[in-house]
């Protein structure tokens, strides 16, 4: 990949750097042979980022032009929101304290170049917050009032307000960033273009296992796509792809949600995106959802501490009640009597204002439809766990026990099911979804909308095998092409 500093003016820029290119910022706006350039990076280091300025334009048409400009335009105006740093100063709070808590003065300016500071104690600090405002020069000021600090402003810093004596540590922190494993070309000279997978492998229960994630990899490079399996320590590195697949349990109050968001600010092809999982996660927006598109699910109410009484009269014994933010299984609890159902009631308000209680349907087994791109792609039966009524059990130890699967050509799926399950996708979005579903008789319901669904080698690919991971990566392709390129893939 090709890496530019773009400055106001070369002749003011006296640091030699190997293997980059120094261009005046006029110049890359102008410059024919730049704007056709692939695979380029462009570190923006004109002197002022303000709306219309040099700065600002070089970010912006580095975007249109397919390019990855850092800053971008999205941290520019996250820099200037004093929403975004008070959301950034509450989340490395214990952070803030810990790195200031021996500083005698009440006002502290952290100078951050290339994720570092000239002091390494403040190295965990300076690459949280180079991770956030993703920038080459950042300055951040600190307050303390009432004895805690606080994140008052982030901002860029022209080079020319970078003293002298920084210069030596800037240059090494320099070649380090652009020698390292972020500056190197792609292996190969065909990759067009470049996706990141988002992935924990020590994750408890993660949507899939390491050797599916092999063979997504394998099958974005099939399609002359470089992709690298990252993690939430990446934050700062998602300008450098050109889509995102998130293979993490996602959550709002999360990492997955966050890196969905700037993703999707960046220009990233992003699956699953910021609105599917917003939607996804939290039940009592689908059943509203599903309730008033008229999809087929068990009956539900949605209940808080004023209407709890309502469960036992409308829903009856047994009933399932489930956290808003429920995920494989966890947070669902079934009841059979007044006591079970006031005690699980009490547990579970302690973590939701409101929650959501179903009818329960006993079945051997439950559906599971995938569906991507408004497309519906896989099909499995997912059985229930030994001795239990959910697919998925934790038992005392807490050592997890989930049932058997079968999984079959879409082709032999009920017809009336897979109609449902696209029907249901699409009120989400195009993204990549899997739909649980229960049957009785001929008849179906919906019981959830998953973002981020299970793949996992020998699962769900049984049937498709590789090609199950070929045309998801299809779908990152196609639609990279459509945004960077602006034509229909073929």
């Amino acid at each position: 990949m090709q890496n530019l500093i773009i400055v106001d003016n070369p002749a003011d820029w006296p640091l030699e750097i190997p293997d980059v290119q120094v261009v005046s910022g006029k110049q890359y706006l102008a410059s024919d042979d730049l704007k056709r350039s692939r695979n380029v990076r462009v570190f923006n280091m004109c002197r002022s980022y303000k709306y219309q300025t040099l700065g600002y334009y070089v970010s912006l048409l580095a975007a249109a032009r397919g390019h990855k400009p850092v800053p971008s335009v999205a941290t520019i105006q996250d820099m200037k929101t004093q929403a975004i740093v008070k959301l950034a100063g509450d989340e490395l709070e214990d952070l803030i304290q810990k790195s200031f808590h021996d500083l005698h003065s009440d006002t502290f300016t952290l100078s951050i170049y290339f994720g570092k500071n000239l002091a390494k104690k403040y190295d965990r600090i300076s690459a949280n917050l180079y991770s956030m405002f993703h920038a080459p020069f950042v300055r951040a000021d600190f307050a303390r009032e009432e004895n805690r600090w606080k994140l008052k402003k982030v901002g860029p810093v022209a080079f020319k307000e970078i003293p002298k004596s920084h210069h030596e540590d800037l240059i090494n922190f320099a070649r380090e960033y652009f020698s390292g494993k972020r500056a190197r070309a792609g292996k190969r000279p065909d990759v067009r273009y470049s996706m990141a997978i988002l992935y924990n492998e020590k994750e408890e229960l993660p949507p899939s296992d390491g050797k599916a994630i092999a063979k997504f990899v394998k099958a974005a490079e099939k399609l002359h796509m470089e992709c690298e399996i990252i993690t939430k320590d990446d934050y700062s590195r998602l300008a450098e792809f050109d889509a995102l697949f998130i293979r993490e349990t996602t959550s709002v109050n999360h990492h997955t949600f966050r890196f969905a968001r700037r993703a999707a600010a960046e220009g990233l092809v992003v699956m699953d995106d910021p609105d599917s999982i917003l939607k996804c996660t939290n039940k009592v927006y689908l059943n509203e959802l599903l309730e008033r598109n008229h999809i087929p699910a068990p009956k539900t109410i949605i209940v808080h501490k004023d209407n709890q009484d309502a469960v036992e009269r409308e829903i009856g014994f047994p009933c399932v009640l489930k956290r808003p933010d429920s995920s494989f299984s966890q947070g669902v609890m079934k009841v059979t009597n007044t006591t079970e159902l006031n005690a699980a009631l009490n547990e579970l308000f302690e973590g939701s204002e409101l929650l959501i209680a179903q009818e329960f349907l006993p079945t051997d087994f439950d559906w599971r439809v995938g569906v991507i791109d408004g497309k519906p792609f896989y099909l499995c039966k997912y059985y229930m766990a030994k001795k239990d009524w959910k697919i998925l059990t934790k038992d005392a130890a807490g050592n997890f026990h989930d049932g058997k699967s079968e999984t079959l050509p879409i082709e032999l799926g009920p017809r009336k099911l897979i109609a449902l399950a696209t029907k249901a996708a699409d009120l989400i979005g195009k993204g990549f979804y899997g739909l649980d579903i229960k049957q009785h008789g001929n008849q179906f319901c919906v019981i959830e909308i998953n973002d981020n669904p299970s793949i996992d080698s020998g699962v769900e690919d049984q049937i498709l095998k590789d090609d199950l991971y070929n045309r998801v990566m299809e779908v990152f392709l196609k639609r990279i092409v459509e945004a960077k390129e602006g034509k229909k893939y073929q």
